[in-house]
């Protein structure tokens, strides 16, 4: 079920997302490693991610058989554009270089760990300038091996993603992005991913879809395979290069999602399905 084999921890074909969890992050992250979940997405973004809630929640399933290098841990830098303003978790008047290394420092106390799989830039800056300027410090992080891989956010414009490949001397290895139908399911962008080994991770993927998963070529596949729909679209997603995150409160959904590694779409399935997404 692993996506990449990059230097680390391989990055898992789906991943647990903890936006919008605020008081229950802990407990339901606690219940995702619980059910099998190995990848866990946060942000150090008080705004909309409980952080600590995270770490604790990771801390607590640590131990016996589970250590540390069983987990994939990804967090992101948020530029203040971004931030609550009342709850920045760095100096915003700093220069953006100690910005993004005193927010690794606060995710790293956050999640009790001394290294992060992966470091996400939360979305392009401004310019392109400013963009490249973050890079490099996020490049600087890497070089102290306390970040393993980079990735981007938030980036729908191939031409912004490929500037900063030619630019890069660590190249992202994740793309982060909302799938949905307004920007045509990134059709370019994860072309271009697959291309360039990128990992493509999805957000959003169910909760902005109802249309897919109401199709009535989701449906019958769903039915011939005794899957959900979501399971059908999950599996169609991950057999075409994208880790989807999912950030379900449910335990049988969060059973459901990891069970979509049990089972293989045929060549003609993902034929039947494929100009759904480009309709």
């Amino acid at each position: 079920m692993h996506a990449s084999c990059q230097a680390g921890t391989p990055i898992p074909g789906i991943l647990y997302g903890t936006a919008w969890k605020k008081g229950d992050t802990e407990r339901l992250v606690r219940t995702a490693i619980a059910h099998g979940f190995r990848g866990i997405d946060t942000a150090c973004q008080p705004r909309h991610y409980d952080e600590a809630g995270v770490g604790a929640g990771v801390a607590a399933c640590l131990g016996g058989t589970l250590t540390r290098a069983d987990l994939y841990l990804q967090t992101k830098f948020t530029p203040v554009s971004g931030q609550d303003p009342a709850r920045i978790p760095y100096d915003p008047r700093a220069p953006l270089g100690e910005q993004i290394a005193q927010s690794l420092a606060v995710s790293l106390e956050n999640l009790r760990t001394d290294y992060l799989d992966c470091l996400i830039l939360h979305s392009p800056l401004p310019t392109e300038r400013q963009t490249l300027e973050a890079w490099r410090a996020l490049e600087s992080l890497v070089d102290t091996r306390a970040v393993h891989r980079l990735g981007i956010s938030n980036c729908y414009r191939l031409e912004r993603l490929e500037a900063l490949c030619r630019a890069a001397r660590v190249k992202p290895a994740v793309l982060q992005n909302r799938f949905y139908a307004d920007t045509g399911y990134d059709r370019e962008l994860r072309a271009f991913c697959l291309r360039e080994h990128i990992l493509y991770q999805s957000f959003w993927t169910l909760s902005a879809n109802p249309q897919l998963l109401g199709h009535a070529v989701i449906r019958s596949l769903a039915a011939r395979y005794a899957r959900t729909a979501a399971q059908i679209l999950l599996r169609y997603l991950t057999e075409s290069g994208v880790a989807p995150l999912v950030g379900t409160r449910s335990e049988a959904h969060m059973r459901e999602d990891l069970e979509i590694f049990r089972f293989a779409l045929t060549a003609s399935d993902r034929r039947a399905i494929d100009p759904i997404l480009e309709a």
